[in-house]
């Protein structure tokens, strides 16, 4: 006996989701709830309705909890960097020393709501980069909703190869697809996003008068920052796609800041000391980065030598798997789980760049009493929300993927949209995944198999739909209510997300709209 497609089968298929999607939408929830609940009803529809017995419930929980294990190594320690950078004074001074680089609103609009905002993606993520940067931009003069919505957009291209590549990595391993497949169109799809990202940007800070003065460092910014991620994606270096861009655009911005039409009429470089600040009194901005540039050296060396990566890379982990089957033929077939690589993964990196940081913050006096319990609390505060979200969201796609109700709802969106316009679709349902859920990660988990199972049943290239999944939810994650509510706390506009939500959202289908239309159009082409 075989799954068939019936509008009734479809229905309970979707229910999981729908669950998700009630809780949080209706009765805002967090991920963690709504994924507990959601994973329940997925349970029952794969007992009850898709004749799932408990070895295969067993097998696809365990198989969750390792891949939970994989992406919950990176959150974890790139919070701890953050938090250390961010004790250490370094976000503090960097927020400070930026706005003297120019007094053209327009460049700081860019400096601080797009470049700085991807830069910090590219390690932090999480809703970090509105946080630290909407600050930023009211203290130079932006309105708070202004500065919201401008670090909101600003981060609309940066979140897949950010965070260490965790949405990426995510999509990789639900997807069983390897890196090099996937990397060339993601990268692809993100470089024209970033285009849109930085103009509006430009224009919701600035006006729509903007948009002349604008389009030049938009347009050289967007195709250099989308070219280095590019390079450093499709070369191994996917976990430094954001940081690497991140880093080249700050240096290719300020270099424009020597333009005629930027310059200054002081040297703000001799203003770095940052003496009115008595907190950071004698500090050197450059020692207070010595965490972003070690992430950066340690992250290059391991991915470009090989005998490093290999000494790394000795020791994996992983299970191995039976076959399971549900009463309705549906076939897993055996075999290995989730492979983690423990002193070579993304998230150990991560950790040797928090302990040197650790030692050099402690031994130069950057570190104040009591700062490793503040970093202990806010580390955890902030992520154990997030691991509870994934755990359930993992769990429900891994008992949905088992069950077969992925497969059903792919086999039903493919038949009802069509080959030639599903790539125009595809980032939506990113997009739409990681609006609810808050989190990419979480979209390519939920939908990361459906888009598979819907490019291999409609003829298309898998890369590039999961490509153009993980750019729409890319985008979607920045725009998600919970996102918006974690910048406007940080800028007085606690209680006032509903106005933020109305001015980004509109603004917010610009990039996606992008992302769909080259999705389509490489389609077309290839």
């Amino acid at each position: 006996m075989t799954l068939s497609l019936s509008f009734w089968n479809w229905l309970l298929a979707l229910s999981p989701v729908l669950v998700v999607l009630i809780m949080m939408l209706l009765f805002r929830s967090g991920g963690g709830r709504a994924g507990g609940v959601g994973w329940f009803t997925a349970v029952i529809a794969a007992v009850l309705f898709f004749g799932s017995g408990f070895e295969l419930l067993a097998v696809a929980q365990i198989k969750a909890i390792l891949l939970s294990l994989d992406v919950l190594f990176i959150i974890w320690t790139a919070l701890l960097l953050f938090h250390i950078a961010d004790e250490a004074g370094a976000i503090r001074m960097i927020g400070r020393a930026l706005p003297r680089l120019t007094e053209d609103r327009v460049m700081q609009s860019l400096l601080i709501g797009w470049l700085m905002v991807t830069f910090i993606q590219g390690t932090g993520g999480f809703g970090v980069p509105v946080a630290v940067c909407a600050p930023m931009l009211v203290a130079v003069g932006f309105t708070p909703i202004q500065a919201v919505a401008m670090a909101s957009l600003g981060d609309t291209w940066a979140v897949t190869f950010g965070s260490l590549g965790t949405s990426f990595q995510t999509l990789i391993a639900v997807t069983g697809l390897p890196a090099n497949e996937l990397a060339p169109y993601s990268a692809m799809l993100l470089g024209f996003a970033s285009f849109p990202s930085g103009m509006l940007v430009a224009i919701i800070g600035n006006g729509w008068k903007s948009f002349k003065r604008a389009l030049p460092p938009v347009l050289l910014l967007s195709v250099v920052m989308g070219t280095v991620q590019y390079l450093l994606a499709t070369n191994g270096l996917w976990t430094l796609g954001t940081t690497g861009a991140g880093l080249v655009g700050l240096v290719v911005g300020f270099l424009l800041l020597r333009l005629p039409a930027f310059q200054v009429h002081h040297n703000p470089l001799s203003e770095l000391s940052l003496a009115e600040d008595d907190q950071d009194n004698g500090k050197s901005i450059w020692l207070a980065m010595i965490s972003y540039v070690l992430l950066v050296l340690l992250a290059f060396g391991v991915n470009l030598f090989s005998p490093v990566s290999a000494f790394l890379g000795q020791v994996r982990f992983t299970l191995n798997f039976p076959e399971v089957v549900t009463r309705y033929g549906w076939v897993n077939p055996a075999g290995p789980g989730r492979m983690i690589n423990i002193f070579g993964h993304p998230g150990a990196i991560l950790l040797y760049t928090c302990v040197l940081s650790l030692m050099i913050y402690k031994a130069t006096g950057y570190l104040t009493p009591g700062a490793l319990k503040r970093i202990f609390n806010k580390v955890t505060r902030s992520g154990v929300n997030s691991s509870l979200g994934i755990l359930a969201m993992v769990g429900l796609a891994s008992i949905m993927l088992h069950s077969g109700m992925t497969f059903l709802l792919a086999e039903g969106l493919s038949v009802s949209i069509g080959r030639d316009f599903y790539p125009l679709v595809a980032p939506l349902i990113g997009a739409i995944g990681a609006f609810i859920t808050g989190s990419n990660t979480n979209s390519n988990v939920l939908f990361g198999a459906l888009q598979q199972n819907s490019a291999q049943l409609l003829n298309l290239a898998p890369a590039l739909i999961l490509a153009a999944q993980t750019a729409g939810g890319s985008v979607g994650s920045v725009l998600a209510p919970a996102k918006v509510i974690v910048g406007c706390s940080t800028v007085g506009l606690a209680g006032e997300e509903g106005i933020v939500m109305r001015k980004i959202i509109g603004y917010g289908l610009i990039p996606i709209a992008t992302v769909a239309l080259a999705a389509w159009i490489i389609h077309l082409i290839g």
